[in-house]
């Protein structure tokens, strides 16, 4: 009697990838008088799509859309789709705590080149969830891209509710969900009943999500560490799924300088990017620069993962 060898473990299975698996929630390099930089932004798009980032989101808080205009936003579409052509998919940023404002915005993204878009929950006015689900709607019918929806309820104050989600998950054009929620058992509650692609926005949570069926990442640490997140993914999709915790775990530290410094991201990416030679240029206020101390912190922490 013979037995056949055990089959090789096959990772959690998930929708296909509207926008790829590894996304980078760009930053928007300014010049150092504050002007948008479109050079930059493309030398800096470039890099990360040939450092494995399979999409770009471009206009998120990561690239400091509060304080860009709305045509910086499109601009900024503009001259990153003629870095990338067709290498990568482009999700740009429209959400606002304006319905009408938000679908100008993402008529104008799409008639700038984008290929997707995200759309964060309406802020501070912490609509109830019948609101909710109609600005979303409103949105998506009114333009012809694929919709992210970015659940942030830490920084907008209002949470889309896993049956919120579901309800949306009809519609066409929403296929995909930005998660920092940090609600695990409602995120597997939405991806056992619907189709939406659900991306980490939280670095820490890559591997996590991934692994009950989630579709990849929406990075901000990747400005500067696109291959080590790409290696994560890339393990898991292999059936390693010990080399990809491992991966996972040596990210962390940077992880934790970047996002858990008490500083927003923008302002510690744009201080590592800096400190790297990489397109960047300072914040916009109100964010002020990261000190000295913080980008040596994260410089280090960066040459320790890249010595890995």
């Amino acid at each position: 009697m013979t037995t056949s060898a055990p089959s090789a473990p096959h990772p959690a299975s998930s929708p296909t990838p509207p926008f790829g698996r590894a996304l980078c929630a760009m930053v928007t390099p300014f010049t150092e008088a504050g002007a948008l930089d479109l050079d930059g932004a493309g030398r800096l798009a470039d890099r990360l799509v040939r450092a494995g980032c399979d999409g770009l989101v471009l206009s998120g808080t990561t690239g400091e859309s509060p304080t860009t205009t709305d045509a910086e936003k499109s601009a900024l579409v503009r001259a990153v789709r003629k870095a990338v052509g067709d290498r990568a998919a482009i999700v740009a940023g429209v959400g606002t705590a304006d319905t009408r404002h938000t679908v100008e915005l993402a008529l104008a993204a799409e008639k700038a080149g984008a290929d997707g878009l995200l759309v964060v929950t309406p802020y501070y006015s912490r609509p109830p969830q019948d609101a909710v689900e109609a600005h979303f709607r409103e949105i998506a019918d009114a333009t012809g891209l694929p919709l992210t929806l970015y659940d942030i309820p830490g920084r907008t104050g209002t949470r889309i509710e896993p049956d919120t989600l579901i309800r949306l998950a009809e519609h066409p054009r929403i296929v995909a969900v930005k998660d920092c929620a940090y609600d695990l058992l409602g995120t597997q509650k939405v991806l056992a009943r619907t189709e939406l692609a659900y991306y980490a926005g939280c670095d820490e949570q890559v591997l996590a999500l991934r692994a009950v069926g989630g579709t990849g990442y929406i990075s901000t640490v990747a400005n500067a560490a696109p291959g080590p997140f790409r290696a994560i993914l890339d393990a898991f999709e292999a059936g390693d799924t010990a080399e990809a915790a491992r991966r996972q775990q040596r990210v962390v530290p940077l992880i934790e300088l970047m996002m858990s410094s008490g500083l927003p991201g923008t302002v510690t990416a744009k201080a590592l990017l800096g400190r790297l030679g990489l397109p960047a240029g300072p914040v916009r206020a109100p964010l002020r620069a990261a000190g000295r101390e913080v980008t040596d912190g994260l410089l280090a922490a960066y040459e320790e993962l890249a010595a890995a």
